[in-house]
């Protein structure tokens, strides 16, 4: 039986923006936002550890997938999150991924797919099972492309794109599903994506994470009534495989 690794040590997190109501982060892939009885052997959360870092309660407002790192926001009262809350209600909220995906992406696509609720065998065990399928809309436009001669199954070459992602619903796991549903899977995810390529990321990249990055978040602020926008970096590991791709290699280019 093997042992289970050693957790990581996520350290000080990244503050993005701050005022008396909100906070942003810029969470790492693989830190849980909050806990979860599902990963009861993880010990560290953006949420507590924030929390810790501040010395004050926060308040999540959305979330982001385990894998996925980028923007996170935080309301610093009850009374400030119910606020935020409101706006992504309203769609009033702008976000914007980049997703790296295997294939040729479009220049531009307008996706408009109701998605059926992915339910959890043990956390979503007593909900409808039958429930219809929600509404999710999503705006892909590509960035950059790539061709490398190198075979993998019965293709002579690979190919690759960078992808910004606009989503305009909030559905579980809509980028990823909609993304696969283009025949544009991404790279390093491992319940919609292509195992073929994931291992090639993991051998000639040392890849072990999901490709997709919460870079922006944009809104008014509920108080202020200033148009906010909070930008996540992609990282140094990021930009390393874009110059390998031969894209640009500098962030203020993404």
């Amino acid at each position: 039986m093997s042992e289970r690794p050693a957790p990581i040590e996520y350290g000080e997190l990244t503050i993005l923006y701050q005022d008396e109501n909100y906070v942003a982060i810029n969470k790492p892939s693989g830190l849980l936002v909050h806990r979860s009885f599902l990963d009861k052997h993880e010990t560290q959360f953006a949420m507590q550890m924030l929390r810790d870092q501040l010395g004050q309660h926060v308040f999540p407002v959305h979330r982001l997938d385990r894998p996925t790192s980028g923007v996170l926001l935080f309301a610093l009262s009850s009374e400030a999150a119910r606020d935020m809350n409101q706006l992504f209600i309203e769609g009033t909220i702008a976000k914007r991924y980049l997703a790296l995906v295997r294939g040729f992406a479009p220049e531009s696509v307008f996706l408009d797919k109701p998605l059926k609720e992915e339910l959890d065998k043990i956390a979503d065990k007593f909900a409808d099972q039958d429930k219809a399928p929600q509404e999710a809309q999503t705006q892909f436009n590509c960035l950059h492309q790539v061709a490398l001669p190198i075979p993998i199954g019965k293709y002579p070459t690979v190919r690759y794109s960078l992808v910004e992602c606009f989503p305009k619903t909030g559905r579980k796991h809509q980028i990823r599903r909609h993304l696969k549903h283009l025949s544009l899977p991404i790279i390093g995810d491992v319940n919609h994506g292509d195992n073929q390529h994931n291992q090639f990321f993991r051998d000639h990249f040392e890849l072990r994470r999901l490709m997709l990055f919460a870079t922006e978040l944009s809104f008014v602020h509920p108080y202020s009534n200033e148009s906010i926008k909070i930008k996540a970096p992609l990282g140094e590991d990021m930009l390393k495989i874009c110059k390998q791709l031969g894209w640009p290699e500098q962030e203020k280019d993404y």
